[in-house]
């Protein structure tokens, strides 16, 4: 885990979530685009670079066991910035990629958080569905969403290109109604086109996001 950042009275704490073949080092690079100077970073790595071998959207079986170390992860994360003397509704979590679809699942499970932003990524969900596969979803399955967190006080933004190969508009546009559901104050960020990076659009949401 890397920590940077103010150590004087920090504002703000942030978790930074790396995607897959990513690093805590490549991640943290992202603080001085977002972050303001009196904030505090924590970033956890995901031993090989992946905190799943599969696509997000894979069976619950599958990617069980690796989603509770990368819960793990972020909780030891946010606890490093805690003994630090962040209370927790002043540390949010940000990931890319895989990474931000583990910040989604995070903040859904645990909750507490002062905001999520996830540039590119959906939530895991809590089960199978058993409804076979759907295009939309990239000839993966439907899942279950029921997560017993309340989010209220909670900000969320969810950017994805609206063509991501990695990351179905379905998915990102569920989460946004799941996390809404569990009180979280949502934005709903679908960019036009193709693509899966990091746009200045999303940069400039995620500054506003902390500011407040």
């Amino acid at each position: 885990m890397i920590l940077a950042g103010t150590t004087a009275a920090p504002r703000l704490g942030a978790v930074l979530l790396h995607g897959r073949g990513g690093s805590a080092a490549d991640i943290m690079g992202l603080a001085d685009a977002v972050g303001t100077d009196d904030m505090r970073f924590a970033a956890p790595e995901a031993d090989g670079n992946s905190w799943w071998p599969t696509s997000f959207l894979a069976p619950a079986d599958e990617i069980g066991p690796w989603l509770a170390r990368g819960i793990e992860a972020v909780e030891a994360a946010v606890a490093a910035l805690e003994s630090e003397g962040l209370e927790r509704h002043r540390i949010a979590v940000l990931g890319f990629s895989q990474g931000a679809c583990l910040a989604l699942e995070y903040a859904a499970r645990r909750g507490g958080l002062h905001s999520v932003a996830a540039l590119s990524g959906g939530l895991l969900g809590t089960g199978d569905a058993r409804t076979g596969p759907r295009e939309a979803l990239y000839g993966y399955g439907e899942k279950l969403f029921n997560y017993e967190t309340d989010l209220t006080g909670t900000a969320a933004y969810l950017g994805c290109h609206e063509d991501d190969p990695h990351i179905p508009k379905a998915r990102v546009s569920h989460s946004a109604t799941v996390l809404e559901g569990l009180g979280a104050d949502v934005t709903l960020d679908l960019l036009p086109g193709a693509g899966h990076g990091i746009l200045p659009r999303e940069i400039t949401a995620v500054r506003a996001l902390w500011a407040a």
